[in-house]
């Protein structure tokens, strides 16, 4: 299993824009391409307040990259990220982190 990371850093006030295209766009392309969550979080405290972070979980980076790049140019996506982009642009910049679980961990 791999656990694919992801903070996007939005634009000052645009963070439930993110939230909402999340909630009611996003979330049904994943389930489209069988691309499985674990999990998603606003910062509490920390150095900012204007990011979302989540973790996706992956067999292998192949899934991952067939998955992903299925999502990333299905059309109705994109047309309905730059719609929830036409007032200005939300995200900033994305980090992206893939991880392993260790032998200890309880996700394994």
């Amino acid at each position: 299993m791999i656990v694919e990371m992801r903070i996007y850093h939005c634009a000052p006030t645009r963070l439930p824009a993110l939230l909402d295209r999340f909630n009611n766009i996003t979330l049904g392309f994943f389930e489209k391409y069988g691309i499985h969550q674990i999990g998603f979080w606003t910062t509490l405290a920390g150095p900012s307040n204007h990011a979302l972070t989540y973790m996706i979980k992956w067999e292998s980076l192949a899934e991952r990259e067939q998955k992903w790049n299925a999502f990333q140019g299905d059309k109705d996506w994109i047309a309905a990220r730059a719609a929830s982009e036409a007032e200005r642009p939300i995200v900033e910049r994305i980090e992206n982190h893939f991880l392993t679980p260790t032998a200890f961990s309880v996700l394994r």
